[in-house]
């Protein structure tokens, strides 16, 4: 008999025990959906585009603070805006950033994909619920098919987000309130 035999038999019976011990047939590893709230097998994470009109990107060592300050804020109808999103602000996945008006007012960023716009105003009220804000009103759909999605944050920080079928295409507009953290 080969005397490496009983060396690897002796080995893999070791290890088999060890890993007896640990339970791991009943108790498997958490999986990354797990450790995700609301998030689901068929779903991908949230993508990001880039940032809208007015955005300048500041040195990579820059503050969080340094870099709001490099984005400038314009006065509307609605109410003051930042005229940029910040990184962190949900973007419906496969949607990209576009030229398109917000109705002629200024907006935030606006945003295009051919998804329905019930199916994005509903992403997105669940999403601003998520990165906690609130829902103050749903409205929709519109005459024209569009949603308007109203959210409030901390303090005076208040989020208009229309979403409008365009042709072949929805429209995603955001208005982010200047009182809303830019980070």
């Amino acid at each position: 008999m080969n005397p490496v035999r009983p060396v690897l038999l002796t080995t893999l019976l070791v290890l088999l025990a060890a890993c007896g011990e640990r339970n791991a047939i009943d108790e498997p590893l958490p999986s990354v959906l797990e450790a995700t709230p609301g998030a689901t097998a068929s779903e991908p994470p949230p993508a990001r585009t880039a940032p809208g009109p007015g955005y300048e990107v500041p040195p990579a060592s820059e503050e969080p603070e340094a870099q709001a300050a490099a984005v400038t804020q314009t006065d509307t109808d609605w109410g003051r805006i930042w005229d940029a999103l910040p990184a962190a602000f949900p973007v419906y996945p496969g949607a990209v950033e576009t030229e398109e008006a917000g109705g002629g007012e200024p907006v935030s960023a606006t945003f295009s994909t051919a998804a329905a716009a019930d199916e994005l105003a509903t992403w997105m009220q669940s999403r601003l619920e998520l990165a906690t804000y609130s829902t103050e009103a749903l409205s929709g759909p519109l005459e024209d098919g569009s949603f308007v999605l109203d959210s409030v944050g901390d303090e005076d920080c208040r989020i208009q987000t229309t979403v409008a079928p365009a042709e072949s295409l929805t429209i995603i507009a955001v208005r982010y309130g200047a009182a809303c953290p830019f980070e």
